[in-house]
């Protein structure tokens, strides 16, 4: 008998517009935080999709490697290389409230790091960041991230259908992070998205959403949005 597997999709947008927005003598009515959200839906048999929940965030760090890459010139006050690209993807349990797994603790734009990172594979030689167990840090001896399923460029209706949105899709497959309640997610950047690399990662972008707990019946399907 062949195992059931469930689909549950989550797509998460960037707030629209305001990661790359400039400006030129422009009055500052406070601070901007480029927020988003995130739809998780479960998916039936039926094609029919449940809404789940969402909640997601540009963080600073990722303006800060932003800024490098579009002028090819690495800042001397940051440790994060303009070589690097996003290509990671990481999870974890620490995106609720503790004792409340279905109430997501929203984003904070000085966030650096997920909440509270999980161990996702312990075999496949795809993903990367391998750590031998160093609690809290590293619960789990095994690879905290995993490579990107695609890119891909899409035009934005909303202006004239330029091709201004990145989404990038991540396949969390039946034998990821099982035993686990997921609860954030985040995109990485780093200098090599070979299987095995072990250097330097930092975070991109965060995504909070209601505890989903991972079992090898079950399939997590990420489309994250940016747009530029």
């Amino acid at each position: 008998m062949t195992k059931k597997i469930e689909t549950i999709e989550i797509n998460a947008f960037e707030n629209y517009g305001e990661c790359l927005g400039d400006s030129l003598n422009k009055k500052k009515t406070g601070r901007i935080d480029p927020k988003g959200y995130v739809e998780i839906y479960e998916q039936f048999d039926d094609g029919t999709k449940k809404l789940i929940g969402k909640k997601n965030l540009v963080l600073y760090i990722g303006r800060e490697w932003l800024a490098e890459r579009i002028m090819n010139r690495n800042n001397s006050y940051i440790d994060i290389s303009k070589d690097e690209f996003i290509c990671w993807f990481g999870l974890g349990d620490g995106g609720v409230i503790p004792g409340d797994p279905f109430n997501p603790t929203p984003p904070v734009i000085t966030d650096n790091e997920l909440a509270s990172r999980i161990m996702i594979t312990t075999t496949d030689s795809s993903a990367a960041d391998y750590h031998t167990a160093l609690p809290p840090m590293y619960p789990e001896e095994g690879y905290y991230k995993i490579p990107l399923d695609s890119v891909d460029f899409e035009p934005d209706p909303e202006n004239d259908d330029t091709f201004l949105i990145i989404k990038v899709t991540v396949t969390v497959g039946s034998e990821y992070a099982n035993g686990k309640q997921l609860s954030e997610a985040g995109l990485f950047t780093a200098e090599s998205d070979l299987g095995g690399y072990s250097g330097f990662f930092h975070i991109f972008s965060r995504v909070t959403f209601p505890s989903i707990v991972k079992t090898s019946d079950r399939r997590l399907i990420f489309n994250w949005f940016l747009y530029v």
